[in-house]
């Protein structure tokens, strides 16, 4: 975990996680439960979050069509059906039956139906012929676009594994200079001195890290056993 930064940039840490132990121990877990638990009791959702702005406008981005839906949906009204009043093929009616104008209508429509049965087969008949070499072109880019995404989610995945055996190192390594640094300290000689290690590393690029740094700081209370010199480590961004 990580406190406050106190400068901007600089970010102090207090725990190991790779190194430190007690995770497991009796009473952190219903701790931590009872945390989540009172954060709960304050925090009470409600079902508008948003109340407290202004009403967006969105007439001005409306269409006629879509003020149109919005009025139908308002009033709970049905949507209309999909006419297929188009694709029909009447005769006149029979008081039309010697009206050239609605015989010719007629016509009209049979020649506009019979080009576009006309058009539908020769779609069909251009399918049949290059539909088969055009999925596979397809197939065969999806395949290259499938092979390009698995190269960059492998590339990630190695760094961000790499990332973490970085961290782990340099956590052991940190925990146990710590360890002989505390132990180095006699509590009798030294009763109000601890350690503290100071890491600068670049919380990306595992390249980044350099070396820790150590010294001893005076603490203002006295260490009554080895096991309370707990040391603070510093992780400052961007060093």
């Amino acid at each position: 975990m990580a406190g406050t930064a106190s400068v901007a940039g600089e970010v102090f840490v207090d725990a190991l996680p790779y190194f430190d132990q007690g995770y497991d121990a009796p009473g952190v877990r219903e701790a931590a439960a009872a945390l989540v638990e009172e954060e709960t009791r304050r925090y009470r959702p409600t079902k508008n979050y948003l109340s407290y702005l202004p009403m967006p406008e969105f007439s001005p981005f409306e269409t006629e069509i879509m003020r149109n839906e919005f009025e139908r949906l308002a009033a709970r009204q049905p949507m209309d059906l999909l006419s297929m009043k188009r694709y029909e093929l009447p005769a006149p009616t029979s008081g039309q039956k010697n009206d050239i104008t609605a015989w010719q209508e007629c016509v009209n429509n049979s020649m506009a139906q019979l080009e576009h049965q006309a058009i539908r087969i020769e779609n069909l008949e251009l399918m049949s012929h290059y539909g088969t070499n055009a999925w596979k072109v397809y197939n065969d880019n999806l395949a290259f676009m499938i092979e390009l995404a698995q190269k960059e989610l492998h590339k990630f995945r190695k760094k961000i594994q790499d990332l973490n055996w970085q961290r782990k190192n340099d956590q052991l390594a940190a925990g146990a200079k710590l360890r002989e640094l505390e132990s180095k300290i006699p509590a009798s000689k030294s009763p109000q001195c601890g350690c503290q290690l100071e890491f600068y590393s670049s919380p990306v690029e595992p390249s980044s890290f350099a070396k820790p740094r150590f010294y001893l700081q005076p603490r203002h209370k006295p260490l009554s056993s080895p096991a309370a010199h707990q040391a603070t480590p510093t992780f400052l961004e961007g060093k």
